[in-house]
């Protein structure tokens, strides 16, 4: 729940450029389209995917870990990290399973990358809310994710090499699906709720000391 009263306190410490962005990036963020890596363990790759979803509007990232942990530099990504929503599923169980479960509850079909497949990315329907599952650096997606996608998905290559890294791979096909999202019909837009939320949270992240300023506004208030 949005305290409105302290949104307004906090929002005394920004400019009103850094507001102004704020809801600019918000009209163009999407949950229509979610990235999902399953057992990335270069740091540089992981960061390199939050740093693309941030460019092209995409709200979440998913990260399996069931063989590493997920890591990201703060170099490469830039400082998009603060502004992307990270889901990691790290249990000691088929964290894969647990996230494919949590993201066909919120209506996502699973589309795994892989090479080997006949459905080329051009060709792809934009319409159904999808997950794009990239796996990791060496082996790729998972036995689990062959098995259970819904459907898979390759970007077209001419040359000797069959595979793309990870970071290029992801920022091909967001910039496709997300142009065409973008010049379409479908409602994939963030709804007000959503937008107010990061709103908030985007707000706090901003903002130095926030605690102690958010501790002082109630103190005030008592």
């Amino acid at each position: 729940m949005i305290d409105k009263k302290l949104l307004e306190y906090l929002e005394t410490y920004l400019t009103s450029k850094r507001k102004d962005t704020f809801k600019r990036v918000l009209e163009h963020r999407t949950r229509h389209f979610t990235t999902v890596l399953e057992d990335i363990y270069q740091p540089h790759n992981a960061s390199a995917v939050v740093r693309t979803c941030d460019i092209f509007g995409v709200q979440d990232v998913h990260a399996i870990e069931n063989k590493y942990v997920n890591r990201i530099s703060r170099y490469v990504a830039k400082g998009s990290q603060k502004w992307i929503t990270s889901h990691r599923y790290k249990s000691d169980g088929n964290n894969t399973q647990m996230c494919f479960k949590a993201l066909q509850k919120k209506g996502y079909q699973i589309i795994a990358t892989t090479p080997h497949t006949d459905s080329l990315l051009q060709d792809f329907d934009i319409h159904k809310k999808t997950a794009f599952v990239f796996g990791s650096e060496a082996d790729g997606v998972s036995e689990y994710v062959k098995d259970n996608a819904d459907g898979f998905l390759k970007i077209p290559m001419v040359g000797f090499t069959e595979s793309l890294n990870i970071s290029v791979a992801v920022a091909i096909l967001l910039h496709d699906v997300t142009t065409k999202l973008r010049n379409s019909t479908i409602n994939w837009q963030l709804t007000k709720e959503e937008k107010e939320h990061l709103y908030y949270n985007w707000v706090k992240k901003t903002i130095k000391n926030v605690d102690e300023i958010e501790a002082d506004f109630y103190q005030r208030k008592m």
